[in-house]
């Protein structure tokens, strides 16, 4: 008994509802602020990561995860005692592991006097509607503070307002951080997309680009991470200071043997110099048990290191990340694939001293 009275004080104790309701706090459109993590010249119309125009080109499935706003992130600055959130959910998408708050909400983070990213809170959302509002956090100092508000990651955003004290200004950002000059272009499967991130912050490009305080765009596409050319044609389009290519689990070796050096060849058309990382699949926990998961990934890594050494021949700036120690702790997934917030914390440390070797160090 003398261990859980304390709890139940502590339980009591912390607020577990703000007092301030969402209905009553000033609403700024967000759609005039930037818009971190898209290559789509509209996406502030629809905050989509795929621009309008490829709509009729890329297969249906693509086209749809496009839609869901995974690593995108507005940026803006305010002088709020009060912050929050009201968006609309395009779906109200659903899944039975992963929480809500990582399917469709949101995740408040401020910048530190000493230019790291701190997390304020997520915005949780309605589980019957649409419509979603939260107050994020309530009786801060009424002074100027950068922030940055990551959107959902598997579902979209069809409208979002920055909710406020009815004194206070959300105003575009004073600091350029994270560095928007030539982000980094990550293209993948679920788990680039996100899944299973608790909040969207979590996802490890987002942590990535925190720790290297550089723009990340987010080319997760769960499932369908399968080297289509116009994927290709569209990262081009971004002078980046590194394409890592990370889509081993949704492509098989045939798919890797068909289409991986076309991939290829149509980012060095566009840029002969610029950084491209190949990054092996995890050996997956599942691997431990289910003989067949463990050869099907040995092989594919096989396969990804023998065309990785054909095409280093001729392009010095091809990198290549190993697998080895990416899940040495078989707690960091929720269902033996895909990662817990642990599994993404250390993605993101392993692929650090990689990223460094290529772009320069992390840091503020």
């Amino acid at each position: 008994m003398k261990h859980i009275i304390p709890l139940f004080l502590a339980m009591t104790l912390s607020p577990a509802i703000s007092a301030i309701k969402p209905s009553e706090m000033a609403a700024h459109d967000a759609s005039a602020l930037p818009l971190l993590g898209t290559l789509a010249p509209d996406a502030s119309k629809a905050y989509s990561r795929l621009p309008d125009s490829l709509e009729s080109q890329v297969r249906p499935d693509l086209w749809s995860l496009g839609k869901n706003s995974a690593g995108l992130a507005v940026r803006f600055r305010s002088d709020a005692s009060a912050i929050g959130a009201r968006w609309k959910s395009t779906n109200r998408f659903s899944m039975n592991h992963m929480t809500a708050a990582g399917i469709r909400g949101l995740d408040l983070y401020v910048l530190d006097a000493d230019s790291a990213w701190t997390p304020v809170s997520s915005a949780r959302p309605s589980m019957s509607s649409h419509n979603n509002a939260s107050c994020i956090m309530e009786n801060m100092e009424p002074r100027m503070h950068e922030y940055m508000l990551y959107l959902s990651l598997y579902d979209g955003v069809d409208s979002l307002y920055i909710l406020t004290d009815s004194a206070a200004r959300v105003l575009p950002p004073d600091i350029d951080l994270p560095r928007r000059h030539r982000p980094m272009v990550m293209y993948g499967t679920s788990i680039l997309q996100g899944g299973c991130a608790s909040r969207p912050g979590m996802v490890h490009t987002s942590i990535l680009g925190r720790m290297f305080n550089r723009e990340v765009i987010n080319l997760g596409f769960s499932g369908n991470a399968r080297l289509d050319p116009e994927i290709a044609r569209l990262m081009a389009v971004c002078d980046a200071s590194v394409y890592v290519l990370d889509m081993l689990p949704n492509c098989t070796a045939e798919i890797l043997e068909e289409r991986l050096e076309p991939f290829m060849a149509i980012l060095r058309a566009a840029h002969p110099d610029t950084p491209v990382l190949l990054v092996e699949s995890p050996m997956f926990p599942a691997e431990r048990f289910n003989s067949e998961v463990r050869t099907t990934l040995t092989h594919k890594n096989d396969v990804l290191r023998g065309i990785y050494r054909r095409l280093a021949d001729d392009d010095p700036n091809l990198y290549y990340m190993s697998s080895d120690h990416v899940l040495d702790d078989v707690e960091a997934t929720v269902d033996n694939y895909h990662y817990t917030d642990l599994g993404f914390s250390k993605f993101a440390e392993a692929m650090r001293p990689v990223l460094e070797t290529i772009v320069g160090p992390a840091g503020r």
